[in-house]
């Protein structure tokens, strides 16, 4: 025996059977295409000239130490182990001078010698500061020139204070 629902389907006209048919009948769920997440974390909108003016930006923290031996201290003291060249990387040829120095803080680091010639030898005290050499792996460190038992680069004329060389006497 068929149910009043039914019954009353049936004495309705064709087209508003179909309407409410589909209306009683379970939703049909569609596939929707997913929202696009940016492949970025930074936000969307750029800061305006004031907000930036006023501090909106803030730099990143480094994820690693350019001179982890140096522990946020500008300089240590050291005493060379040994002293050699290494070759630099690919595109650049030469013999670059490069000095194994035991830091007073016990660990044992590889620093560059710049400029031209020295006088760094076993047992010398040195002053060692953060920096790597850009065409030597693994070379973290430069050795202050001028400081200690490392002399400054004779007749030197440019950028002296990076070399530890006085001004000449003026003739």
């Amino acid at each position: 025996m068929a149910s009043p629902l039914f019954r009353s389907l049936l004495r309705m006209p064709a087209p508003s059977r179909s309407l409410l048919a589909a209306a009683l009948a379970p939703p049909v769920i569609l596939p929707t295409i997913a929202a696009k997440r940016p492949f970025t974390s930074s936000s969307p909108f750029l800061a305006t000239y004031n907000q930036v003016l006023r501090g909106a930006r803030v730099g990143q923290k480094a994820r690693r130490a350019t001179s982890p031996a140096l522990k946020n201290k500008p300089e240590l003291k050291g005493v060379c182990l040994r002293v050699g060249t290494t070759k630099p990387k690919k595109p650049n040829s030469g013999e670059r001078k490069v000095a194994r120095v035991r830091l007073s803080t016990g660990m044992v680091i590889t620093a560059y010698i710049p400029g031209e010639g020295h006088n760094v030898q076993q047992h010398s005290v040195v002053l060692v500061r953060g920096g790597r050499s850009q065409d030597c792996p693994g070379v973290k460190y430069h050795l202050v020139r001028g400081a200690m038992d490392l002399g400054g680069v004779g007749n030197r004329l440019t950028s002296r204070s990076k070399y530890g060389t006085k001004k000449p006497k003026a003739a």
